[in-house]
């Protein structure tokens, strides 16, 4: 069947870029060929480490320093020092030998000036004669070099310290080097296109269990109050339930997320609802962070009785005064869980939040960011349309951030970085971003982002391919570009991995503690604004914006568009029932006689040998996996345009998906009805999602799309049919009964491990956009 314009335009693309690709996982985090996932790329390195003795230039008897490092059409430029003869710039200029057209590499030393800049010296070098450094040679050392003049003549006084080399991309000094594509970029900006490694804050669930209040006094004690507590964790804030007494009970437990290094003290204020939307406080309890115990395991720990604080103003002062009213309460950061910045399902890490907890890892996962192509134009300058690409990719805790090609829509980034792998059930993202820091105060523009499911990858194997990063837009869906990328996931023991398959997907604490599905959302969103906060903070900080659309912080909003899509995949699953009932009406219709009389024979042998029916079955399954080998996916899956149902999503459809939530299209009353559709379509949308997933999982156990988890269920189908063979039917049906009927002490509150093994399939989610 010949595909179809669109299917090939967005379709996934197998590359042969010019890589070793040869690297073996050892163990730990040593590797035995660094950045053999990426194209060598040659440099140039110059670094200009300072100067001394320059001669004044001004009238005033002293010099404005700095150096030009000049390469053919290429030129470097250091910051300038005021009146300064012995400056320091400690800066590193990389050139890219592939544009390099000069024979030599000229480093002129200056003096700023208001009309034209004074030439003090240089010093020149042949290219012939640099030297090459490989590492893990050790750097290159520095050397004083005395200033000619144009005449190339020594001059009286000026010298100046330089290292010059030839390396690659996996020399120390490339991450900081200020590189010759940057060179319109001024020195106060090259830090914001310098590629970075960062770590998010570890995030914990903190539990605060209000149980009770004791002696209350309210102002008026003629009423019944209506009380309340009010927890309040940075932007974060939740409340009780009313309750009418001056001994109130709850015994409510209220979630926050936080992250270490603590910064926001705990805040309780006890309330009394005195009037519609007027609270009077009764009380206040502040407790700092680092000191709530961390639970690791379900035991509780013990509450404690706290003295509420009354805080009144009098003459413009505040004074505190204690008195009697308590309040009860159990406060715990709960190392148990895993807090979730992402979809439970695209997520990269299931690890509790306590490092107590975790276990060793499985293997690593390594990702060469190669280039990207036919990049859309994401901005103006100087009346042209220009784009200043970056990738950012996100594993676990662990960011990366590639730099920034300027003014290019076909960069060649050519970066390597490894994690490492706890859990082959996992997703890597990778996002590709315009920086629009550059020209001013502007947001990083997002390109596209490509998911990468491990489980799909087979071990040791080197996989590129080309991904089309596709959009949906308010116009309608777009290809914005590719990216080049090379990825490969290695293992210690595969023994191990495979027996990943039976573990739960996420701590115990989610199933002995479970929290509700609004909790979760809640508690997600607020991962992701702390998650975003603190990156933010880096330099250069990775921004909110890209940090939400990696995180896909709206995903759960309402469309149509989706809400169709998850139907038609429920349609496609109950595809295969609807078949196998057509079947058996041709089978009771006689329309193939010979078959309708094998299913006869078929029928009364398993009538009369009924020990023979899941033995019969699971060998049917066995056999069906093997011959579905032949079809196994070739490479990984990637977004499926047909799918998403993005091909055919109309105008007024596009413009519900990217209205404002909440929606800003009529009065207070449409939009009230408005949102409220919208919220709910969201709910049902969700649940049609994971009754598709469910049924996807079943298509995945003999589709080889995860080849680990197939081949797991292939030789459980094989082992089941041997056993179920030789064991008496009566003994089976016994045993199922007996477990099935089993008393609840016998039964554990963590999942068997057919659930955990179901619940690591992977399903087409992945390919939706």
């Amino acid at each position: 069947m010949q595909k179809s314009p669109v299917s090939e335009e967005f379709a996934l693309k197998q590359t042969a870029p010019k890589i070793a690709g040869s690297g073996v996982y050892t163990g730990g985090d040593k590797l035995v060929c660094a950045y053999d996932l990426v194209e060598q790329m040659e440099y140039l390195y110059v670094r200009v480490v300072k100067a001394k003795e320059l001669p004044a230039k001004d009238v005033t008897g002293s010099c404005d320093p700095y150096i030009e490092v000049k390469l053919g059409n290429y030129k470097g430029i250091t910051k300038h020092f005021e009146k300064k003869s012995n400056p320091e710039w400690n800066l590193v200029f990389a050139f890219a030998q592939d544009q390099l057209q000069a024979s030599f590499v000229e480093v002129v030393v200056k003096d700023k000036d208001l009309v034209l800049d004074d030439f003090i010296g240089r010093v020149t070098f042949d290219l012939l004669d640099i030297p090459r450094r490989v590492p893990p040679d050790s750097p290159l050392a520095s050397q004083w070099y005395k200033l000619e003049d144009k005449k190339g003549e020594k001059i009286k006084k000026g010298e100046v310290m330089l290292a010059i080399w030839k390396g690659t991309q996996a020399d120390e000094a490339f991450p900081d080097a200020w590189h010759s594509d940057a060179a319109a970029v001024g020195s106060e900006g090259v830090s914001r296109i310098r590629g970075k490694v960062y770590l998010s804050p570890k995030l914990w669930y903190l539990r605060v269990n209000v149980i009770q209040c004791q002696d209350l006094i309210p102002s008026d004690k003629n009423r019944l109050p209506d009380i309340c507590v009010k927890v309040v964790l940075g932007n974060q804030a939740h409340k009780t339930k009313i309750s009418k007494s001056v001994n109130p009970t709850w015994n409510e437990d209220l979630v926050f997320v936080v992250a270490e290094p603590f910064e926001d003290p705990l805040v309780l204020t006890v309330e009394d609802r005195v009037g519609p939307n007027k609270d009077e406080i009764l009380g206040r309890f502040l407790m700092l962070l680092h000191t709530v115990p961390r639970r690791l395991d379900n035991k509780p720990v013990q509450a404690k009785w706290h003295n509420l604080e009354k805080h009144s103003l009098l003459e413009g002062e505040k004074k505190e005064a204690k008195f009697s009213s308590k309040i009860h309460l159990r406060i715990s950061l709960d190392g148990g869980y895993h807090v979730l910045d992402e979809s439970t399902y695209y997520s990269s890490d299931y690890r509790p939040s306590s490092k107590l907890l975790w276990k060793s890892s499985i293997g690593l996962l390594e990702l060469g960011i190669i280039s990207a192509t036919g990049l859309s134009l994401m901005k103006s300058k100087d009346g042209r349309g220009t784009t200043d690409a970056y990738c950012v990719a996100k594993y676990g805790p662990k960011w990366v951030r590639t730099r920034t090609i300027i003014d290019s829509v076909s960069p060649k980034w050519n970066e390597q970085y490894t994690w490492e792998v706890f859990d082959p059930c996992t997703v890597i993202t990778i996002g590709v971003f315009d920086n629009g820091h550059l020209q001013g105060g502007g947001k990083d523009t997002s390109i596209g982002k490509v998911r990468i499911r491990l489980s799909t990858l087979e071990t040791e194997r080197v996989y590129t391919h080309s991904y089309p990063l596709i959009v949906l837009k308010p116009s309608g869906m777009k290809k914005m570009g590719e990216i080049h990328l090379a990825v490969r996931f290695s293992c210690t023991s595969y023994l191990n991995m495979l027996h990943k398959y039976t573990h739960p997907l996420l701590p115990k604490m989610h199933y002995v503690h479970p929290l509700s599905v609004s909790q979760l959302e809640l508690l997600r969103f607020q991962a992701i604004q702390i998650v975003s906060e603190r990156l933010g903070r880096a330099e250069p900080s990775l921004k909110k914006e890209t940090v939400q659309y990696m995180l896909d912080l709206g995903s759960h909003i309402w469309s149509i568009r989706k809400a169709k899509a998850n139907f038609f995949r429920i349609m496609n699953i109950t595809a295969g029932i609807v078949q196998v009932a057509k079947w058996f009406d041709q089978i009771c219709n006689w329309k193939n006689p010979i078959t309708t009389i094998l299913i006869h024979i078929l029928f009364l042998i398993l009538v009369l040998y009924p020990e023979l029916i899941f033995p019969t079955l699971f060998l049917y399954l066995f056999f069906i996996g093997l011959w579905q080998y032949r079809w196994k996916p070739k490479h990984p899956p990637h977004m499926d345009v047909r799918l998403s149902h993005a091909d055919a999503v109309g105008f007024d459809e596009l413009d519900e998906e990217f209205d404002t939530f909440p929606t800003s299209k009529g009065s207070d009353i449409v939009r009230m009805r408005y949102d409220r559709l919208r919220s709910i379509g969201g709910r049902i949308q969700t649940v049609i999602g994971d009754l598709a997933m469910q049924g996807e999982r079943f298509q995945s156990l003999l589709s080889w799309r995860d080849p680990r988890a197939s081949a797991l269920f292939v030789a459980f189908c094989f082992v089941a049919a041997v056993l179920l063979y030789v064991t008496p039917f009566q003994i089976v049906v016994m045993i199922l009964g007996f477990y099935v009927l089993r008393h609840p002490k016998l039964r554990s509150k963590v999942p068997p491990v057919s659930t955990n093994f179901f619940k690591r399939l992977p399903a087409r989610s992945d390919c939706m956009l």
